[in-house]
């Protein structure tokens, strides 16, 4: 019932730039507080990490291999979160997967509380 919709991803030469967008929708009720949301990325034959994460307030959290070169923001308005990826590098390539933590409401307007849902990933290749 909970959807997480990636997109943004694709491939980028050594030193270029990506966006990364992930909107939250619930099915058939509504979304009452999108708390933490995040990205991570798994790399082949590597365990998936986390790349950055963003607070309801707007704190963030960013791995050591990322810092300075990108940016994760949210508008909480839509739903959505973003990942700027500037200054990219060949071991950046990985499937980035979308995560949030959220309370919703089901069909009945029954609260429902939840953590870490998925999005299905989107590829981002840097060639070098």
């Amino acid at each position: 019932q909970v959807h997480l919709a990636e997109s943004g991803g694709g491939l980028a030469q050594a030193g270029g730039s990506l966006r990364l967008s992930c909107t939250v929708s619930v099915g058939s009720g509504k979304i009452l507080n999108l708390y933490a949301m995040g990205w991570y990325r798994q790399a082949p034959g590597k365990q998936r990490e986390l790349v950055a994460d963003i607070n309801s307030g707007g704190k963030t959290n960013y791995a050591d291999s990322v810092k300075g070169r990108f940016t994760i923001s949210r508008d909480n308005a839509k739903n959505t979160v973003y990942l700027q990826m500037n200054g990219l590098k060949p071991e950046d390539t990985a499937v980035y997967y979308c995560n949030a933590d959220l309370v919703f409401t089901d069909a009945m307007g029954t609260p429902i509380a939840g953590k870490d849902f998925w999005g299905q990933g989107t590829q981002v290749t840097v060639s070098s």
